[in-house]
């Protein structure tokens, strides 16, 4: 049995870890409450947004723009995945970057890029030798700046030909226990079937249709971008709350485990000392 005195150096080390977890729980609760709040702040102006789309596209073909246009046969995929910058997020990141292997197995034959967002993502691919076509790491808090960077980006490579597909991963936020990898193809861009083009305003559209949805669609692929580092930010605050919420938990536990542990050692070594008291006392008799 351990003695006392590193069962309490023990205990002592898991006390002050405790306390750095519930620090960090409270902090991912606060960030999590604001990441919620710009989450839900910038879907009007995508409700809106989708809406204009949806009207102007409902009589357009998909050749009247290059981010409308499918290839019959993808050869080159290129695959955003969204990861965070920190660790301490329990299965945050893992469940991510497994979705993005089992979807790289699924495109047998086909050329993959990847696009990286958030440092743990570029760190697991570069011990994988795995060369990105593109990487941001130390994004901070999600920007507009950042999701018109790379929406800019892959919307060239698309409209130029270099890349027939451009596809989505990223952390879907439902709760702070719940965060589900979500894959989601940005390009090309779909268009709305007849019944959801009709929208409840007839708008009057100048220069013409084809002009104004040369406007539209990069504002598009920039929100979904956008919206998806949002989701991506409320998911590993989430998944950091529960995961510290969990450590502070857990221990709990270990404290009290040792605090017993270190009770009896304590009593067997007074019991100890009574038994050499009395032996001693009836060895003088």
């Amino acid at each position: 049995m351990p003695s006392l005195k590193i069962i309490r150096k023990r205990i002592s080390s898991v006390r002050n870890t405790q306390k750095i977890t519930k620090a960090m729980k409270m902090v991912s609760a606060a960030k999590l409450r604001r990441a919620q709040d710009a989450a839900v702040a910038a879907r009007p102006y995508a409700q809106k947004l989708t809406e204009m789309l949806q009207n102007v596209a409902g009589s357009i073909t998909k050749e009247a723009h290059p981010l409308l246009r499918a290839a019959a046969t993808p050869e080159r995929v290129r695959l955003i995945v969204v990861t965070s910058d920190r660790g301490l997020c329990g299965a945050y990141n893992a469940g991510l970057l497994r979705r993005a292997e089992a979807y790289m197995r699924e495109q047998s034959g086909r050329e993959v890029s990847l696009t990286v967002i958030g440092r743990k993502g570029v760190e697991y691919y570069r011990r994988r030798s795995v060369t990105l076509a593109d990487r941001h790491v130390q994004v901070g808090p999600p920007s507009v700046a950042l999701a018109r960077d790379i929406a800019h980006k892959v919307a060239t490579e698309f409209a130029e030909g270099r890349v027939d597909r451009v596809d989505l991963l990223y952390s879907a936020f439902r709760s702070a226990l719940s965060q589900i990898p979500t894959l989601e193809t940005l390009l090309p861009v779909a268009l709305p079937s007849s019944a959801e083009a009709k929208a409840p305003v007839e708008y009057l559209v100048e220069p013409d249709r084809p002009s104004l949805l040369g406007r539209l669609l990069p504002q598009f692929v920039e929100l979904r971008i956008y919206r998806a580092l949002l989701e991506a930010a409320a998911s590993e605050h989430g998944a950091r709350m529960t995961a510290m919420d969990s450590a502070s938990s857990n221990a709990a536990k270990m404290i009290f485990s040792l605090t017993l542990v270190m009770n009896r050692a304590r009593q067997a070594a007074i019991t100890k000392e009574l038994v050499e008291i009395v032996s001693g006392a009836e060895a003088l008799k």
